[in-house]
């Protein structure tokens, strides 16, 4: 009963951390918007505006049951990689019959993860789908192509599906010895330093911005928003390090590792928008485009993290 207690205090926390934040956040741009009318910080309140909707979806799916984080993050691969394949130019129209395996593996990997099958949960996507991919494509006969089409499908399942759902696999951890407040919580910390991340270092890059990191694939990152996210990511996370098992210098050296993991995967997307020629993946989320434009940092930090804590904590 106290370790509930006490799991749930932490946890709430944090939720009252995010909440306070996105308060904090809306009244600065407000407060920004009357001082310097001249400033363009529309894009900045959009963003924070739709956080609100995106955190209360997260923190719901997270605290009410174990089962509805599965099933949350479970349907977010889904819609990521139908989003993903709607925009891609580089499925061919005979592909689509080979879709429905894609779709199909989402819900085994899920449950692979909702019962910690680690070693299987590892290879189903990237080994068995891969080949199972690959053979179904020569089923359907059509080789011009088709070597493509055999990359392509895989690496958009390892993206938007084996990628994300390592954060699921999270809340299936077995207690770690003096850590007594679960999965849920190391689930809570890595969604919420990543998207902390994202918004600190395109705010950091908004004010401040002026040295471009890589100008032709995403012309809006720049150097200063790219440190002054990792710093203050890692800032946060020293502070929330009470979430996770990490020490003092584990909890600084992870957080800055994941806020450059994040910037990769932000990236990789960003690059592969700029090759199908589009600005967002979608329109699903005002002012942050689709789904895949919302996780492509998630992505690529969930899996660090996991394997990460899995590495220090369970071998």
């Amino acid at each position: 009963m106290n370790l509930l207690i006490i799991e749930q205090t932490e946890i709430a926390i944090v939720v009252g951390l995010i909440f306070g934040i996105l308060v904090f956040a809306s009244i600065l741009f407000w407060i920004l918007g009357k001082v310097r009318p001249q400033g363009d910080f529309s894009e900045l309140k959009m963003r924070t505006k739709s956080w609100w909707a995106m955190a209360t979806i997260f923190v719901l799916a997270t605290i009410v049951h174990s089962v509805i984080t599965f099933i949350s993050l479970g349907l977010l691969s889904f819609f990521a990689f139908r989003e993903l394949t709607s925009i891609s130019k580089n499925i061919r129209e005979v592909d689509r019959k080979v879709l429905i395996w894609c779709y199909l593996s989402i819900p085994i990997q899920y449950y692979l993860a909702y019962i910690g099958q680690y070693g299987p949960f590892l290879i189903f996507i990237p080994v068995f789908m891969y080949l199972w991919i690959a053979f179904m494509l020569v089923i359907v006969g059509e080789v011009e192509d088709i070597s493509r089409s055999m990359s392509v499908l895989p690496a958009q399942l390892m993206l938007t599906v084996f990628g994300v759902s390592h954060l699921a696999f999270l809340v299936s951890l077995p207690d770690i010895e003096g850590f007594d407040i679960g999965g849920r919580a190391l689930l809570l910390f890595v969604v919420f330093i990543t998207e902390m991340n994202d918004n600190f270092q395109f705010t950091w890059g908004k004010l401040f911005g002026k040295f471009k990191v890589i100008p032709k694939v995403s012309p809006n990152k720049t150097w200063e928003g790219l440190i002054g996210g990792v710093v203050t990511t890692m800032i946060v996370g020293y502070f929330l390090r009470f979430l996770t098992p990490f020490s003092e210098i584990e909890i600084l050296i992870t957080c800055g590792c994941v806020a450059i993991v994040g910037f990769i995967g932000d990236v990789v997307v960003s690059a592969i928008k700029r090759d199908i020629g589009i600005k967002d993946t979608g329109s699903v989320i005002p002012g942050h485009g689709g789904l895949l434009d919302r996780i492509d940092s998630l992505a690529v930090t969930g899996p660090f993290f996991f394997h990460i804590v899995y590495f220090m904590y369970y071998m």
